[in-house]
């Protein structure tokens, strides 16, 4: 039973004109728009304040929340989780891992979910809507957003809040983890919060890999150093970050009926794509690619 209020899925475009538009130089290469900039600039204005959460008795030091309106189908949702690099030392610096990529990762992929799918999204601020995992606020948000999971180190407050908000029909996306013992973090840190679900091989027929674009296959998207360095073809460049992540899957965890609750995307860099979107020395097909598997990934969660 989903809990969530009056944030609903808009329906989808036809898939034709979304290849086309995202075939185009919109993708990866348009002009930005000026009144997103604008707002994406006003968002470095705000104080920072510190919001309680006395739920679970905990501070989380992010800036002031938009209002739930029901006017936006979609917010993304960042997920300000404990672990390397601290919750609270870097908020949007890169410093801790949760914030990696923040803010232009979600500024050019709002902006793209935005032109491509008839969605209304949450714009202002650059579209961004960091949320510390256990406010209870949350839970307006049915869609979140967990990079670097590799460095996640959950409290037991946030494995509380995770749990539930899951349960209650959230989905979760997690990107850009890579190698053994990354990935073996990340399976402890899933079995804390959701215990007893296993972790599962999506097969390249699930419906996530066609809601709007149809992937034929799991390809790696590498971080922007090393896309640059193998467009530019220098010797031993590679896509991957070593320690065994030569190989890109995506996995999930799925609830009783099926659908999918958390989906793993492993040994690749979405965010990194997304956040480079417009930087004419990244490769186009990556950034592409990462698009593609961002809408498919959206439309996939407010559709099931």
């Amino acid at each position: 039973m989903r809990l969530f209020g009056s944030i609903a899925f808009a329906g989808v475009a036809g898939a034709g004109a979304l290849g086309a538009t995202l075939a185009a130089p919109v993708a990866t290469g348009a002009p930005t728009d000026g009144a997103a900039a604008v707002r994406a600039a006003a968002f470095f204005d705000e104080p920072l304040v510190h919001i309680p959460a006395p739920a679970f008795g905990d501070t989380c030091p992010i800036p002031r929340q938009p209002p739930v309106d029901s006017t936006y189908n979609f917010y993304f949702t960042r997920a300000a989780y404990s672990g390397r690099g601290g919750r609270f030392g870097g908020w949007g610096g890169g410093r801790g891992s949760w914030s990696t990529d923040f803010p232009e990762a979600e500024f050019y992929f709002t902006q793209l979910v935005e032109r491509l799918i008839d969605l209304d999204v949450y714009a202002s601020r650059g579209g961004t809507n960091p949320m510390c995992l256990e406010d209870p606020r949350l839970r307006n948000f049915p869609f979140l957003y967990v990079v670097e999971p590799g460095g996640m180190n959950l409290s037991e407050p946030e494995i509380r809040a995770l749990r539930s908000y899951l349960e209650a029909g959230g989905f979760m996306m997690m990107d850009d983890f890579w190698g053994t013992y990354e990935t073996a973090n990340v399976e402890y840190q899933l079995a804390q919060v959701l215990p007893g679900r296993p972790i599962v091989d999506l097969p390249l027929d699930h419906p996530i890999f066609n809601s709007v674009y149809d992937i034929e296959e799991i390809r790696q998207v590498p971080n922007i150093s090393n896309g640059q360095a193998v467009a530019r073809g220098y010797p031993g460049a590679r896509t991957d970050e070593g320690n065994n992540s030569e190989v890109p899957s995506v996995r999930a965890i799925l609830d009783d009926e099926g659908r999918i609750m958390v989906v793993i995307n492993q040994n690749t860099d979405l965010g990194d794509a997304w956040e480079h979107a417009e930087n004419p020395f990244y490769p186009l097909d990556y950034s592409t690619y990462a698009t593609e598997v961002g809408i498919n990934t959206v439309v996939y969660a407010f559709s099931h």
